[in-house]
């Protein structure tokens, strides 16, 4: 019963109309229009045309909205009414293998599937003492993954790069080869070219069959790609909740939050750190919190993060790493010389790993990290021919480990691999460094 109260409070009187006053840019006026934070609204235009709209402020007694689409033709004066005061979204089985735009609608050239069940757009993240703990490892079929940085149910990791250092086919890769029930895939911002690319190229036909894929392209409102974050998000609950293990995969957090800077900046927050408003860096806990575990299922998450300038400690690099449980960083570097996938297995790291393997592996995978950090200190006395064998122990073995374990670390994007082969696979290469030491 209270929950009911609590829905019944948030319902507003139907018809409930304004007029648009003012459009200064992005932003839309409306007086005598008292919607609440967050509504969508309907503004009608005297020639025929309505647009959808989101109130994201107030000032001087008006209510200051965004538009879901382009403002060509609103004039002062034109109707606009509430449509929906809390927002709720339809979820359900039959999204599984369907692309939908940042408000549920299918844009696949199949119909719109029929969804029994709602949720809210913006729920609250599962409370602290209700979350189970991580435990189980989740094979995400990437051996550097999951040998090196293996990653539990209900973990969420960022993934750090600049442009062009593999992101995407990495996302794809391991949509097509995770041990997760289902898989929600958020592409947030991206080239409209690149979608589809990604959906035939990177995802695949069996990895799309098992996922629900959302896209708000670049050329879109900042409304929409802010939208579509939380859409994908709530979808990935839907499943949680029904027992399933998600594997919510999101592209990228860097243009969620430049989308909530633009409606900040047009809202009239001041900009703060480096132009970004306080919005910008409120707003991403709250987003990344609702992943993880609850007492029916968990969602993993995967959130990647694009630098500036390659530059790992920017605001966003730097809010994001301290939310997460962990970081995987692509390097530039590596991608130049052809290692694929990119990442830095030095300078990623995996909080949650202690918690969901043996003793045996973490031994393994820290003896081997020891390896790798002893041949990149002396890795340019090596290139040049001036290390002497016989003068550290321990890089001796290094520079005999160095093939094999190069070899482990690099994978064809199209190759599978299945957890228990890589953690067997990390226990050879630790035998074959302590027979060579």
């Amino acid at each position: 019963m209270p929950a009911l109260v609590e829905q019944l409070h948030r319902i507003l009187p139907f018809a409930l109309h304004g007029r648009i006053s003012r459009v200064a840019g992005l932003t839309v006026e409306a007086r005598g229009f008292p919607a609440p934070l967050g509504a969508l609204c309907r503004i009608h235009c005297r020639q025929g045309a309505e647009i959808d709209a989101e109130v994201v402020g107030f000032r001087g007694g008006e209510s200051l909205l965004l538009a879901y689409g382009r403002l060509d033709g609103v004039r002062p004066g034109d109707g606009i009414e509430l449509v929906q005061s809390s927002q709720i979204v339809r979820v359900g089985e039959r999204l599984l293998g369907r692309v939908v735009d940042g408000r549920g609608r299918a844009i696949d050239g199949k119909p719109q599937p029929a969804l029994p069940h709602r949720t809210a757009l913006l729920a609250d993240p599962p409370p602290p003492l209700r979350r189970a703990r991580i435990h189980k490892p989740l094979g995400t079929g990437v051996r550097a993954i999951d040998g090196f940085l293996t990653c539990g149910l209900g973990q969420r990791l960022g993934i750090f790069s600049g442009s062009g250092v593999g992101k995407s086919t990495l996302l794809g890769q391991m949509a097509r080869s995770s041990t997760a029930d289902v898989n929600i895939v958020i592409l947030v911002g991206e080239r409209g070219r690149e979608v589809r690319e990604f959906l035939e190229r990177d995802l695949g036909p069996e990895g799309l069959a098992r996922s629900v894929v959302v896209v708000a392209t670049g050329d879109e409102p900042s409304l929409i790609r802010l939208r579509a974050a939380y859409l994908g998000t709530a979808i990935a609950e839907y499943f949680r909740d029904a027992g399933k293990h998600v594997l919510l995969l999101m592209d990228s957090v860097t243009r969620f939050v430049l989308a909530q800077r633009e409606i900040g900046l047009a809202a009239g927050e001041p900009p703060a750190t480096r132009g970004f408003p306080p919005s910008a860096f409120a707003i991403l806990p709250r987003l990344l919190e609702r992943s993880g575990c609850n007492d029916r299922g968990s969602i993993t998450g995967f959130y990647t993060v694009l630098v500036e300038g390659d530059d790992t400690n920017e605001p966003i690099s730097d809010t994001v790493r301290s939310v997460l449980d962990g970081h995987i960083v692509l390097s530039r570097e590596l991608a130049e010389g052809s290692h694929w996938p990119a990442i830095d297995v030095l300078r990623s790291i995996s909080r949650s790993m202690p918690d969901v393997v043996t003793p045996e592996h973490r031994a393994a995978v820290q003896s081997l990290r020891q390896s790798l950090a002893a041949y990149q200190s002396s890795e340019d006395l090596i290139n040049i021919g001036a290390y002497q064998h016989g003068s550290n122990r321990d890089v001796d073995a290094a520079i005999r480990l160095r093939e094999p374990l190069l070899r482990f670390l690099q994978q064809d994007s199209r190759e599978q691999s299945p957890y228990a082969d890589s953690v067997a696979a990390v226990s050879k290469l630790d035998r074959m460094k302590n027979e060579a030491v």
